[in-house]
């Protein structure tokens, strides 16, 4: 079987991280999401704390003032050489070892342009109706449609922002994906399988990105 590394870009409460986790089960791959804090953290010297304050969004300068000793190794170059770029980059280096060594599936974190020079690569944006969207955010933080709203706006803003930044493309775009799908339509279970099937047809004609 050929490499399998399946990058899901995602919009907040359209289910993109469960068809994700779904994927990565179905083609046995290795999963990250959360876990690319833990391997970038490794790589770097920094805490996984600290890389979970930056997450997928610009404002490091932010936090700088608020950073104490336990974030940081003893290693002295991390320790006085970091920056917004710094963490982008470990995250990064991060993401580029996991897809040499295994066949993976990354949500989210610019994975899709990391990983530009893999032909093997499948970028995949999951969106959804913004009903859609209020209602699975208002279930799992128990609020109200207004509040759900916020979440999703102030959350999508700095995905957005984070991504034009590094990449220079603009997040959410059908031209930087090789397939784009409304959850909202076929639901979690019948998005998994398009996606899946898409993917198997994609390997057995042994398409690469040219």
């Amino acid at each position: 079987m050929s490499k399998i590394i399946i990058n899901i870009g995602r919009q907040l409460g359209s289910g993109g991280r469960e068809v994700a986790r779904r994927l990565a089960e179905t083609f046995g791959c290795k999963f990250y999401d959360k876990e690319l804090l833990n391997l970038a953290a490794r790589e770097s010297g920094f805490s996984e704390k600290f890389f979970e304050q930056n997450d997928e969004h610009k404002g490091f300068l932010r936090t700088l003032f608020h950073v104490h000793v336990p974030h940081l190794s003893d290693n002295s170059f991390y320790s006085n050489n970091f920056s917004e770029e710094s963490l982008f980059k470990f995250q990064s280096d991060a993401i580029r070892k996991a897809a040499d060594e295994d066949n993976c599936v990354f949500v989210g974190r610019c994975a899709d342009y990391v990983l530009r020079d893999h032909a093997e690569a499948t970028n995949v944006f999951i969106t959804a109706s913004m009903e859609w969207r209020i209602a699975q955010v208002s279930k799992r933080h128990q609020c109200d449609e207004q509040t759900a709203r916020k979440i999703i706006h102030n959350a999508e803003s700095q995905r957005a922002s984070y991504y034009n930044y590094y990449t220079g493309k603009r997040w959410g775009d059908a031209a930087s994906y090789d397939l784009c799908i409304d959850t909202s339509i076929l639901g979690i279970d019948d998005t998994h399988q398009l996606i899946a099937d898409f993917i198997r047809k994609r390997l057995d004609k042994g398409c690469k990105r040219q």
